[in-house]
């Protein structure tokens, strides 16, 4: 019988009482990291919002690392899918100073695909420069590649979104935020942040870091980036002090800002309310992405080895490709995962909107999503397709 601390709270709609026994072993599992939400929408409609461990609510905020990418290159789909950016335009016709350095000819697509070859700047980042996409981009312009653009895939953890921020922000003259504040954000009354609000404050719940076991502290301890590697500079471990995870999402800056790479601040209700507008009718307002857009952005651009991270990849545009990891969603399935373990994404066949959010550090952790969404999101998948 679970414990009071991991006692599975909120409310499942019939037929998804899997979800919710799916969601109460992860807990009891996770018995290090039980702090975690579970939303799902379907076919535009909530079906599924459970929480459960000490110091979370249904409604508590906190900080969503990567998942923020998602919500950075929907506002690019959107731009796209209007003709305010080409795929196959290079960077530097938007960005002339990107040019530097023998970058000149990497298009937006590429760079969207993780493979401009920045994914950090030699030596490193200040936690204030983290915070700020402008003076990420700034620093970003001038860099040598760390491996030829366009012709290798290497995950661009801390820095995608402020180079394809700066992108949107010559386009358009606005930044990433900006429009998806106003585009997204605001319409639909999401609980997912770019620059958290001051008076939404005292709502949001520091991230909190691993505890590993004492196994997975030993492997923990052998898993660190040689000096001089490119996952060194791709993690910011050779800035002084080296960047750390946890630190980095309290801080009050990344927090006030919200660096579209890494930033964003909210709830699994915000995820997943977010890709659900983007796929199904939401509160009267048709889906904001067309079919043939998600299929540009979901579709297979990178199957291979990531330069960075050393593990075998499969990634769209600006998102992750999905369906290979999760073989029962669609081939348009498409979303981001964020350092703690947690996962949100949208898959059209099944019209699902997940969102699985963490406050603290899962192991293995700092690569995505935790090994436990394999079991909710199948478990989700089942319950819709049986409605």
């Amino acid at each position: 019988m679970m414990s009071d601390e991991v006692q599975v709270r909120g409310t499942v709609e019939k037929g998804f009482e899997g979800v919710r026994e799916a969601f109460a072993v992860v807990l009891d599992e996770a018995g290090v990291a039980p702090e975690a939400q579970l939303v799902v929408d379907v076919g535009g409609r909530r079906v599924v919002d459970l929480w459960g461990g000490p110091g979370t609510a249904g409604d508590t905020l906190t900080g969503l690392y990567s998942i923020t990418k998602g919500a950075a290159h929907l506002v690019v789909a959107l731009l796209v899918q209007e003709g305010v950016l080409d795929l196959d335009r290079e960077v530097a016709a938007y960005w002339p100073e990107f040019a530097a350095e023998g970058k000149g000819r990497l298009t937006l697509r590429e760079l969207l695909a993780h493979r401009s070859g920045v994914v950090g700047v030699d030596g490193g980042f200040t936690t204030d420069e983290l915070a700020d996409d402008r003076l990420m981009a700034g620093r970003l312009a001038g860099q040598r590649p760390f491996w030829e653009p366009g012709t290798a895939y290497g995950y661009h953890g801390f820095v995608i979104g402020a180079l394809t921020g700066e992108v949107v922000r010559r386009a358009t003259g606005r930044s990433t935020q900006e429009i998806y504040e106003e585009r997204i954000r605001a319409p639909y009354g999401l609980d997912f942040y770019l620059g958290l609000p001051d008076h939404l404050a005292a709502r949001r719940a520091d991230v909190l870091p691993l505890l590993p076991t004492p196994e997975e502290a030993e492997r923990l301890a052998a898993d660190v980036a040689p000096p001089g590697s490119v996952r060194e500079i791709a993690f910011n471990q050779h800035a002084t002090p080296p960047t750390d995870l946890v630190a980095f999402g309290n801080a009050p800056k990344v927090v006030a800002l919200g660096p579209t790479s890494s930033g964003g601040v909210g709830t699994a209700r915000g995820v997943a309310g977010m890709y659900a507008a983007a796929i199904s009718e939401v509160a009267g307002r048709p889906p904001f992405l067309k079919p043939e857009t998600i299929t540009e952005f979901a579709r297979v651009h990178y199957r291979g080895t990531d330069l960075v991270t050393g593990n075998d990849d499969v990634f769209g545009l600006g998102f992750e490709e999905l369906s290979a990891r999760y073989p029962f969603l669609g081939p348009d399935a498409f979303g981001h995962s964020g350092a703690t373990g947690s996962l949100g994404f949208a898959d059209p066949d099944s019209g699902v909107a997940y969102a699985y959010t963490r406050r603290r550090f899962g192991f293995p952790s700092g690569f995505g999503a935790g090994p436990e969404n394999h079991r909710l999101v199948e478990a989700v998948v089942r319950a819709a397709a049986g409605r």
